[in-house]
C-alpha cells in the first residue's frame, strides 16, 4: 500500500512539474502571424505591414521578422528597432521580399513577427546565437492584395510563442546569415 501511495505521489509530482515546465517555455503576446498574396505582381498595389510598440514594457522593442515562401522555407529574416509608440511601415515588395535567400522573388508567403527585448539598445539578427528574449508589446497590421486588386487590412493574428518555435525560427535565420552572403536579410522600412 505504501509503495502504491508513493508511486501515485511521484506521478502527480512529475505531472505538475511537466505542466510547469511547459508553461515556463511559452511566451504569451510575443508572436504575430500574417500572410501576403499578390506581392511583386505587375499592376497590383503594394501591400504593407505596420508595426507599433505599445510601450507595454516601458522601452524599446525589437520586431524579429521571419518571411517564409509558400513551401514553408525561409526567404528573409531581420530585426527592426521600435521605440515606444513608433509606427514602422514595411513594404512587402521592398522590405520583406526584395532580397530573397534563394533569389526567387515571392508572390505569396507567410510572416512571423516576434516581439523581443533589444540588446544594448540594438536589434541583432534574430539567430540562435543572439539569445533572443521574447518580450510583449508589439502590435501588427497588414494589407492584403486580393484578387482584382482589392485591398483589405487586418490585425496580425496573436499566437503564443513556444520555446521550440523560437528555436526553429532562430535556427532558420542563422542559416540565412551563414549561407546567404547578404541575401535573405530584410530591411526595416520607415518609422522612428
Amino acid at each position: 500500500m505504501r509503495r502504491t501511495t508513493m508511486l501515485v505521489v511521484c506521478t502527480l509530482a512529475l505531472t505538475l512539474c511537466a505542466g510547469y515546465a511547459a508553461a515556463a517555455t511559452t511566451f504569451p503576446d510575443t508572436l504575430k502571424v500574417d500572410y501576403f498574396i499578390n506581392a511583386n505582381t505587375a499592376g497590383a498595389p503594394v501591400a504593407v505591414v505596420q508595426l507599433t510598440n505599445t510601450d507595454y514594457v516601458g522601452g524599446n522593442l525589437c520586431a524579429d521578422i521571419f518571411v517564409f515562401d509558400a513551401e514553408q522555407e525561409i526567404s528573409e529574416c531581420g530585426a527592426c528597432l521600435l521605440t515606444p509608440n513608433d509606427l514602422r511601415t514595411l513594404s512587402v515588395n521592398v522590405d520583406l521580399t526584395k532580397n530573397p535567400l534563394t533569389g526567387v522573388t515571392l508572390s505569396t508567403g507567410s510572416i512571423r513577427i516576434v516581439s523581443s527585448a533589444p540588446k544594448s539598445n540594438t536589434c541583432p539578427l534574430p539567430t540562435i546565437t543572439a539569445g533572443i528574449v521574447p518580450s510583449p508589446g508589439i502590435r501588427a497590421w497588414a494589407t492584403h492584395i486580393q484578387t482584382g486588386n482589392q485591398i483589405t487590412e487586418t490585425a496580425s493574428q496573436d499566437e503564443t510563442l513556444s520555446l521550440t518555435e523560437l528555436d526553429l525560427l532562430e535556427e532558420d535565420c542563422l542559416a540565412v546569415s551563414i549561407g546567404g552572403s547578404g541575401a535573405g536579410i530584410l530591411t526595416c522600412g520607415t518609422g522612428d
